[in-house]
């Protein structure tokens, strides 16, 4: 029969997996594959796995519940394999690298950071410090510029707008990053100019924590910083 895996751990791992059941409609309860060192938490595979809220939230709570008692190779969600036969030949056959991510994640957790700059505050402060752009506006305003101004204008500002995000966001990240065992960054979405993982261990998140709320006060209202975590370091597996 097909399993769902969750994570892998240490065998030594306490494994507290009372009361948790796995996801899918008609949930089974979850047990651990076990092949030398390594352990692989798991539960029977539903039919029809989608990717819903109730599920998500279930392979999460599994990840939350290792965690509190050591540490975690959180495994995305969704991945699912013929049986409990190949879990425990693919914890063999990747036993090296499975050990090495453990020892590497060992004692730490996941903080994600994201952040958004208010356009029109933005945009009256590169007024006020671009001569070139604040002279070619006045001009627009006052009808005394070309055909072309306007695109131009939008051109300038939006260089100086990634100029200055791309230096703000190097910025937040190295005073980060002296409390972190590593850094992920990945593409932002929407109206983020920031999106960025921190491996914090333990013995670090209070000075990590304390850090970021002193980066958020220092560079004001206008940015919006949103630190997530604890979580589970799944952008660092």
């Amino acid at each position: 029969m097909a399993v769902y895996i969750y994570s892998v751990t240490e065998k030594r791992h306490p494994l507290r997996l009372d009361g948790l059941r796995g996801v899918g409609e008609s949930p089974s309860g979850l047990r651990a594959l076990t092949a030398g060192g390594l352990c692989a938490v798991v539960s029977d595979a539903p039919d029809d796995l989608r990717p819903e809220c109730r599920d998500i939230g279930v392979h999460q709570e599994v990840q939350e519940r290792l965690m509190a008692d050591g540490t975690v190779l959180p495994l995305r969600f969704g991945l699912v394999a013929e049986g409990d036969d190949a879990v425990r030949a693919a914890l063999e056959e990747r036993a090296d690298a499975y050990t090495e991510r453990l020892r590497a994640l060992g004692g730490c957790a996941e903080y994600h950071l994201k952040a958004t700059q208010d356009e029109d505050s933005l945009l009256r402060l590169i007024l006020e410090e671009s001569s070139a752009a604040r002279e070619l506006n006045d001009a627009i305003r006052a009808g005394t510029a070309d055909v072309g101004a306007p695109v131009r204008l939008g051109e300038m500002i939006a260089r100086e707008i990634q100029a200055r995000q791309e230096a703000l966001a190097i910025g937040v990240v190295e005073a980060l990053r002296p409390f972190a065992r590593d850094v992920d960054s990945t593409q932002p979405t929407g109206e983020d100019f920031l999106s960025v993982s921190f491996l914090v261990p333990e013995d670090q998140e209070e000075v990590f924590l304390t850090t970021e709320l002193s980066v958020a006060h220092q560079l004001g209202d206008d940015l919006d910083l949103r630190l997530h975590g604890p979580l589970p370091p799944y952008s660092f597996v």
